[in-house]
């Protein structure tokens, strides 16, 4: 029986004995009551979100880190600086760790370009741990589920990285190891163009689906116990890959295409296809992706020209990327959307949640890539959406396993899927 029931009960029982003063004195401690319960929502709201470890699947910050500057230990101004993430504010917003995205934009593929992209690749992942190696005293770099455990009880933010376009790997599946041996222990298949691996969700067909180059991709990175991540990629790719992994899958970024009728989201027959493979899908929080933005044909045409002006930000040198990111910000600044709401997110995790199932469902943000909604516009209010989880219901094993137990499970499952491999390697030699 709830504190509420008990008490009402206790006051039909009192009406019959006393029906005066304490009849009136009951009624306004339910009235203090109720007056107390949003607060004690938030009290348990909180302590959930300070209890379960918590994970975000894709950011872009190293996109900051490469800018002149940029100090990740120092707090910034989200709505100056646009930069979403940085150590003190991961702390604010009690976030336990994230990936990090080696993100590479996708250009032309040909031997020359792809040594540059191999190169760009290995500076962002050295940055990265240059970065984290003066800060070692609040974040280190992590690669299992057991670093995130570790790092949480000594008070100190995980950084994981992932791989966001396969481009980086060009055609040599060996560099596959070498991200992997640098800490990467994911790879999203392609991004917003079609690459040698698979066709992209906001692209023309080109490989119908998973290239054979993608079978060999995904067939390695099982191997050696890297997670693919499907968020991007076509549908038809994403169905090939799931016809063929050994491991489950992550959507490392992707939402619920039945409540936002967009290309980079998951019908439903695609989330309950993820959730048979034992897969996870981290819900985006990029306002377009999570509601359908209210039309705006001046904004529209203003991103549009600059997106024209710089290729689409495809293969640009961090100079130009740099004079196309003020541009952008600019156009942003002059025409402000209106954004979705945490309600608005939880509304798309609830959707996963019923169609998939509780085990399937995580949360990816896409910060510092356009991630980003009212009430968490930065990851200073990432406990926003434990609160709405709170406010619906869910309990705190749910919500332990929506902030990164879902994730971890399958981090687990990849590498021993790969362990398997190994071994029967061995015994075959």
């Amino acid at each position: 029986m709830s504190k509420i029931q008990s008490t009402k009960f206790k006051m039909q029982k009192s009406t019959c004995l006393v029906p005066g003063l304490l009849l009136l004195n009951l009624f306004f401690c339910l009235i203090g009551h109720a007056a107390k319960k949003p607060e004690a929502i938030e009290q348990k709201a909180a302590a959930i979100h300070r209890a379960v470890i918590t994970i975000d699947s894709h950011t872009d910050t190293p996109l900051q880190m490469v800018r002149e500057g940029f100090d990740i230990s120092v707090r910034h101004d989200s709505r100056k600086e646009y930069s979403k993430i940085d150590f003190p504010r991961m702390k604010e917003g009690g976030l336990d760790g994230a990936f990090f995205g080696v993100f590479v934009s996708q250009g032309p593929r040909n031997p020359e370009v792809y040594e540059r992209i191999r190169q760009r690749t290995l500076m962002l992942f050295d940055t990265i741990a240059a970065s984290v190696g003066r800060n070692l005293a609040v974040a280190e770099l992590a690669v299992s589920p057991d670093d995130a455990i570790r790092l949480k009880k000594s008070g100190k933010r995980a950084v994981f990285i992932g791989i966001e376009n396969g481009y980086a790997i060009g055609k040599d599946l060996s560099l596959l190891s070498t991200y992997y041996l640098k800490g990467a222990r994911y790879v999203t298949l392609c991004h917003t163009k079609n690459n040698d691996i698979a066709d992209s969700s906001t692209d023309s067909t080109e490989n119908n689906g998973l290239s054979q180059y993608g079978y060999e991709v995904v067939q390695e990175m099982n191997h050696i116990g890297m997670m693919v991540d499907v968020s991007h990629i076509s549908d038809k790719a994403l169905k090939d890959v799931l016809a063929f992994t050994k491991a489950p899958v992550i959507a490392s970024h992707s939402c619920a295409k039945a409540l936002c009728n967009n290309p980079r989201n998951l019908t439903d027959d695609l989330l309950r296809a993820i959730a048979r493979n034992g897969g996870v899908v981290q819900m985006c929080i990029l306002s377009d992706y999570v509601k359908t933005p209210e039309a705006n044909p001046a904004r529209d045409s203003a991103r549009a020209a600059v997106r024209r002006q710089f290729n689409n930000f495809d293969g640009l040198s961090d100079s130009a990327m740099k004079v196309a990111r003020t541009a952008w910000n600019a156009v942003n600044t002059r025409y402000p959307q209106k954004l979705a709401t945490v309600s608005d997110v939880v509304d798309h995790i609830d959707h996963i949640v019923q169609i998939a199932g509780i085990g399937h469902v995580g949360i990816g943000t896409d910060f510092d890539g356009g991630g980003g909604v009212e009430g968490c516009f930065d990851v200073s209010e990432m406990g926003n959406i434990t609160l709405e989880l709170v406010k619906r219901g869910y309990s705190k094993n749910e919500i332990r396993k929506i902030w990164g137990g879902n994730l971890m499970r399958v981090m687990k499952k990849t590498d021993k899927v790969a362990q398997k491999y190994k071994s029967s390697c061995r015994c075959n030699t």
